[in-house]
């Protein structure tokens, strides 16, 4: 199975044999791969039920629930590593979402489009809400509720007590930027953070 560069580079980032809650896990392919690649105990939380009989389809252990008002279902320190991957947009509550993901794991990885990316921006001064491979829904029909650039969401984890230990910047292909961490905010097309409470 071949995942998608940014769902590989996540599990690069996850040690063999985590447990792994994968919050917003879509169809599963991360926990799939990781499950059979590396060995690790996972479960995925999802709400979209398509998504949900996909992940089942592939074998993977998915529960249904709300990441907003529910993870208080799962006890404290019961995972390894919990992936919030493109899914911090879509929540009502994200504050409470990290404060709860770094009750259950100590290790949190979250990845995220950039609004603020210079594209985005010229969009915008066009008079367009913006349209990319990270943000491909029109205004209308996107499920992002939320639209942060890699500035402010950073503010928001140092505001709930997380400590960025990694940031590793993507170009629009999903692969890590070759311009690095300078000028993140204006040419990273995503974001992946590693971070710790």
């Amino acid at each position: 199975m071949s995942l998608r560069p940014e769902l590989t580079l996540l599990a690069d980032l996850i040690p063999e044999s985590a447990r792994v809650l994968d919050l917003g896990c879509g169809s599963g392919a991360l926990l799939e791969h990781l499950i059979t690649a590396q060995s690790c105990r996972g479960t995925g939380v999802e709400i979209d039920p398509d998504a949900i009989i996909e992940a089942i389809g592939r074998g993977v252990p998915v529960v249904d629930l709300d990441l907003d008002t529910e993870l208080d279902h799962f006890a404290d320190h019961s995972y390894d590593v919990v992936v919030l991957s493109r899914t911090i947009q879509t929540l009502r509550r994200p504050a409470e979402v990290l404060r709860q993901m770094a009750r259950i794991g100590d290790q949190l990885i979250v990845s995220v489009p950039n609004f603020g990316l210079l594209r985005n921006r010229l969009r915008l001064l066009r008079g367009r809400m913006p349209m990319s491979r990270d943000l491909p829904y029109s205004w209308y029909d996107s499920p992002n509720l939320r639209f942060t650039t890699l500035v402010d969401l950073e503010e928001l984890f140092t505001a709930v007590d997380l400590r960025v230990e990694r940031r590793i910047v993507l170009a629009p292909s999903g692969r890590p930027a070759r311009s690095g961490q300078a000028l993140a905010n204006l040419f990273g097309a995503a974001a992946v953070y590693v971070l710790r409470a």
